[in-house]
């Protein structure tokens, strides 16, 4: 018989850390299905017995949980899987782009600032890559992607701070505050766009998307924390504060990395 168990988890807030629960789980061979609700730290849990082994895998995490009820459920139908793969594709592909296209700005105008938000940019694509995976795709298949990912991310994430460490022991001049501006603004477009493609399957049963609209949402706080930056080296004279936004974003995206990677202890 199928139960349907919910759980609150007070640590998992994020896409990476959803992830981590759905690999985790998916081991457990009575779990049928999931269904995540980061906002509200919820996770429903549609299974046939193995109440045991899927409380021992959550406190493996060490994100916190407590179940809230369990009982007999109908397994729900799947959902219509067409629509999410096209706007994961579409707003996979915005990122990468602007991944591109940051990094590339970044390094012309020298704002760590534009750099640290292209690796956020590249993290979220490799978050909606494992969505996409996540869909229908095996657990193997999903843990060796979201190692890739983890470890990539790693490394740009080591290189950015060792490069911010470099700018600070040296005398590098201001970067180009209207560079900073100019594709800050384009990226904010970029990410509002995205918020708009993944609401259009906000009725899907799937969580995916609300995890990644989560995801793109502080995406439009950290475009508009470069470009106050961008205004505040303006006031002060000082690169100063683009050199804290990129290590703020590259401790975002170094967190998220260590926090899937976790998974493979």
């Amino acid at each position: 018989m199928i139960r349907k168990t919910v759980y609150r988890i007070p640590g998992m807030d994020c896409p990476s850390e959803e992830t981590l629960v759905r690999m985790k789980l998916e081991k457990v061979p009575e779990v049928k299905k999931l269904e995540f609700d980061l906002q509200e730290h919820l996770l429903n849990i549609y299974h046939e017995g193995g109440e045991k082994n899927i409380e021992r895998s959550l406190l493996d995490l060490g994100m916190g949980g407590r179940k809230i009820r369990s009982g007999p459920a109908a397994l729900p139908r799947p959902g219509k899987y067409t629509l999410q793969r096209k706007v994961l594709w579409a707003v996979l592909g915005i990122n990468f782009f602007f991944f591109l296209l940051e990094m590339s700005a970044g390094l012309f105008s020298g704002s760590m600032g534009l750099m640290a938000d292209s690796l956020d940019m590249l993290a979220d694509a490799f978050v909606y890559g494992i969505s996409i995976f996540a869909i229908g795709g095996t657990a193997l298949r999903k843990k060796r992607v979201a190692a890739v990912a983890g470890y990539f991310q790693i490394s740009l994430a080591l290189a950015g701070f060792a490069e911010v460490v470099r700018r600070v022991l040296g005398d590098t001049g201001l970067p180009d505050v209207r560079m900073m501006i100019g594709i800050s603004f384009l990226a904010l477009i970029a990410n509002t766009v995205c918020l708009w493609l993944l609401q259009r399957t906000d009725g899907q049963e799937e969580a995916h998307i609300k995890a990644s609209m989560i995801f793109t949402s502080n995406d439009v706080i950290v475009n508009l924390g470069v470009i106050l930056a961008a205004v505040l080296i303006i006031v002060l004279d000082t690169g100063l504060p683009d050199l804290i936004i990129g290590t703020v974003v590259f401790f975002l995206v170094m967190r998220g990395a260590v926090r899937i990677l976790t998974l493979g202890r």
